[in-house]
């Protein structure tokens, strides 16, 4: 018998608890029982977001939360500014290409983060722009973006700030309302310790003024409908029951153990990964901007990753992500988002190790593991 471990950024492992609570009979989602459970999910889900805005809860994935963001903010036509920095950066562009808006785009190298400079002076070129669309944590890449510097370049503009939290939300301090996020999207699978299919959308006060002036199509993911609704704790139309069930779960286990420590305890899985690659002699994917959330680590030029990624997960057991696009086969991809802890970091590590060695990288097994100790042992109980 041997144990399966997830350590992809999404879908990450789901604790017991929640699945426990999932498994319950079902209910009916039209009755005063599940409104009280929604409305638990709804409170919580705003103290996740930092947030006084409604925080809405979509049956979809990720993807469906950042249409609903084009569709319900943006008109056919309006000029908006996209950060294109990986894989999910080219969501965006492909969705605002999509709902025919004219994207200017910002390509930058996949692993860097766009310079504020860069949306600043984007701005200044195109002041008729009414959004600037990015990534927090750009998962493809495993970089992160100055969120907070941009949001203080929008709020002295007319552009709305769209974020893909997907791979952020729940990982480290994202304060939507502070910072001034006009758009924030998340998804259940990541941080949030759920299976897929549940997607999150809160729109700030400028967001929901444009979206009454918004001339897009739309129905499912009408959100003024939704906010309606879900102010009554219910649905515009049938939740995926379950998972809310399970989401109310998940984030009371996030109260119980506090926000920032919940981010402590992700930032430092992803400082002793990083920290074991450099022991390794690995290099990072990102290593001027690393995501909390996962560690892209380039393989060795002899080993193919592809293969390596492959035999982990079905020889090992132990499950990393590959590279997308130009970087499929030459790395790996290590999350610390959600329901990781130090032995999980351990584990990854000891397996990266016994992978790199199986496929003919010659390293001393045990010094990555050391060097990720190092930093996880300054953290244990006293």
């Amino acid at each position: 018998m041997i144990k399966d471990y997830l350590l992809a950024p999404g879908p990450t492992p789901v604790p017991a608890r929640v699945l426990l609570a999932m498994a319950n009979p079902l209910i009916h989602h039209r009755t005063p029982q599940f409104s009280a459970i929604f409305a638990d999910a709804r409170a919580g889900l705003k103290k996740l977001y930092q947030t006084e805005q409604d925080v809405l809860m979509l049956a979809a994935s990720g993807t469906g939360a950042m249409e609903s963001a084009v569709t319900n903010c943006f008109s056919a036509g309006d000029e908006v500014i996209v950060v294109n920095a990986g894989k999910f950066g080219e969501r965006w562009l492909k969705l605002c290409k999509a709902f025919e808006l004219e994207p200017i785009e910002i390509r930058c190298e996949w692993g860097e983060a766009v310079a504020v400079e860069q949306v600043e002076r984007a701005l200044r070129e195109h002041p008729k722009a009414r959004g600037v669309f990015l990534q927090a944590s750009e998962t493809s890449t495993t970089a992160v973006h100055p969120v907070e510097q941009i949001a203080a370049l929008t709020r002295r503009s007319e552009a709305l700030l769209v974020v893909d939290g997907i791979t952020a939300v729940g990982v480290y301090d994202l304060p939507m309302d502070r910072w001034g996020v006009d758009v924030l999207v998340t998804g259940s699978q990541k941080a949030l310790m759920l299976p897929p299919g549940l997607a999150f959308i809160a729109l700030g006060e400028r967001a929901w003024a444009r979206q009454k002036e918004s001339r897009q199509r739309r129905f499912y993911f009408d959100l003024a409908r939704e906010r309606d609704n879900q102010a009554k704790n219910t649905t515009a139309w049938t939740p995926a029951i379950s998972l809310v069930i399970g989401l109310r779960e998940a984030l009371a286990m996030l109260e119980e153990e506090g926000l920032q420590n919940a981010f402590a305890r992700q930032a430092r899985q992803a400082e002793a990964t990083r920290a074991a690659a450099a022991a390794l002699g690995l290099k990072l994917v990102a290593p001027k901007n690393p995501s909390p959330a996962s560690t892209g680590i380039y393989t060795p030029e002899k080993v193919e990753g592809g293969k390596m990624v492959a035999y982990l997960r079905d020889k090992m057991r132990v499950t990393f992500a590959g590279g997308q696009d130009h970087l499929k086969g030459k790395i790996v991809r290590i999350a610390h988002l959600g329901y990781v802890g130090t032995f999980d970091t351990i584990v990854a590590i000891a397996a990266l190790e016994m992978a790199l060695q199986r496929f003919g990288h010659e390293l001393e097994l045990g010094r990555g593991v050391g060097a990720a100790q190092r930093v996880l042992s300054a953290a244990l109980p006293k």
